[in-house]
């Protein structure tokens, strides 16, 4: 099952790499995207506030994708989305 949001919008900015939130757009660009808990060890954010994020980044125009893996979900941000 794979899940896109609307990718109509281009992004309305792009976070400091350094950042909590930096290191959430770059965990999501990488090829294999990242889990729930790969976005939580990063962060150190409750689970919560990361979907939260995931959900604060689709309405900034980034279209997160959601796929099955391994008895959870992983996310990505979609290479149209990225430029």
């Amino acid at each position: 099952m794979t899940t896109t949001s609307d990718s109509s919008k281009a992004p309305t900015s792009k976070p400091a790499g350094n950042s909590k939130i930096g290191k959430v757009v770059n965990l999501l660009k990488r090829k294999e995207g990242a889990t729930l808990d790969q976005l939580v060890k990063a962060t150190g954010w409750q689970k919560h506030t990361v979907r939260a994020s995931l959900t604060g980044l689709k309405k900034k125009g980034h279209a997160i994708e959601r796929s099955a893996f391994e008895r959870s979900s992983r996310y990505a941000i979609s290479d149209a989305a990225s430029q």
